[in-house]
């Protein structure tokens, strides 16, 4: 039986049309882009073209786009750069959300213990951000907020909007870590009030090992990386053409098939959440409307029942899905995004997540299905048993 992949929120594979696009930039295209040479001006060519393209899917000017190598590191430059630029100006608070990435929130934890004055916001048990709490904690002394537009657990979309008001009406600078919503809903930095914005080609069919920062020209943000001029003297190093030309390519084809692939996923998950919802102790996590389609995020209520093993039980099955929560030392965490929403630890263990792609079909969902009930019908462990029976 062919595996089935269900974990399109982790990452996406690399869509033929992207690996086209790149090829020539790995041979014949090869030049620095910092050469003057007519080498390095091929390349320069093609790297600003690429970059045009991609902010012109967020309804940004080209210039204000920073290559980086990922998501994380993009999301690592937006708050530990503006903390930097702002701190030395007496702004040493910042506000992030209790469900965002680690790498942010890890980021702003980091430089508590750095000495600036760090906030979480809370949720509700839908994970939308508490708009009047964070209301709350800005302060004229507030330098950084940062929020997700796209929560990549459970799928809720955020108040962004609202929470940029809140941050500006603050003199704040608002970041939006857009890695889940980029080329599955529309992303506009006006719109949405975006400050800085982050992206990642990896979960739209692009290459791994490429991100972009959108940075709104007048922000204070400081570099981290130095020892060259390249990406406007804020990024230091040689840049990769070919996974920059691989990641416009893939932002040109989400922004395509964004109508299109949203109708099929939608399809898709209700077919899941209909087939699965008269399980016993079922809870669905996430906001019933205001949430993207790729995503549906169960946890399970019925004693026995853990999320490991489930993931280990669907594996063996030929599934791909995951927990949504972090993995450290082969120890599976409880994920930080259902405790934020008030759900009971052993709850937020015994979760899984489905997430779906523009390659996933009925089925593989009808597959899934057999195989999730198949496991929990075999699972035997109490939760907290360190091992697993099946």
């Amino acid at each position: 039986m062919k595996p089935v992949y269900l974990d399109y929120s982790a990452t996406t594979p690399l869509d033929p049309r992207v690996l086209e696009a790149m090829i020539p930039h790995f041979g014949e295209n090869f030049g620095n882009a910092s050469s003057i040479h007519a080498f390095g001006r091929k390349a320069r060519a093609a790297l600003e073209e690429s970059r045009e393209t991609i902010a012109g899917c967020i309804n940004a000017p080209h210039d204000t786009l920073i290559f980086t190598s990922g998501g994380t590191e993009a999301d690592n430059y937006a708050v530990r750069g503006v903390a930097s630029a702002l701190g030395k100006k007496g702004r040493n608070h910042l506000i992030v959300s209790a469900v965002e990435h680690h790498a942010v929130l890890d980021t702003a934890l980091a430089l508590r213990a750095e000495g600036f004055n760090v906030d979480v916001a809370r949720v509700d048990e839908k994970g939308t951000i508490d708009l009047d709490h964070l209301r709350s904690l800005v302060n004229n002394r507030t330098g950084l907020v940062s929020v997700m537009h796209v929560n990549n657990e459970v799928g809720t979309i955020e108040p962004v909007r609202e929470a940029a008001e809140i941050a500006h009406n603050a003199g704040a600078v608002f970041h939006v870590d857009a890695v889940q919503s980029f080329g599955k809903i529309p992303v506009n930095v006006d719109e949405l009030g975006a400050d800085l914005l982050t992206l990642s080609a990896h979960k739209i069919y692009g290459p791994k090992g490429i991100g972009a920062l959108y940075i709104r020209k007048g922000v204070a943000i400081d570099s981290l990386l130095t020892g060259g001029g390249q990406e406007q003297n804020r990024r230091a190093g040689t840049e990769s053409v070919a996974l920059a030309v691989g990641f416009a390519r893939a932002a040109e084809i989400a922004i395509e098939s964004m109508e299109h692939d949203s109708t099929h996923v939608r399809t898709l998950q209700r077919e899941l959440h209909a087939k699965i919802a008269d399980y016993p102790g079922i809870v669905f996590n996430g906001h019933p409307e205001s949430a993207i389609p790729h995503i549906l995020n169960v946890s399970f209520n019925t004693p026995g029942i853990d999320g490991e093993a489930m993931i280990i039980g669907m594996d063996l099955r030929g599934v791909a899905v995951t927990s949504g929560s972090a993995c450290t030392s082969g120890t599976l965490e409880p994920s930080h995004v259902l405790l934020a929403m008030g759900r009971p630890e052993s709850t937020a263990r015994a979760t899984i997540r489905f997430s779906l792609g523009r390659q996933t079909t009925m089925e593989e969902i009808e597959t899934a299905v057999a195989a999730l009930k198949e496991v929990l019908a075999t699972i035997k462990r109490p939760l907290g048993n360190p091992k697993s029976e099946f």
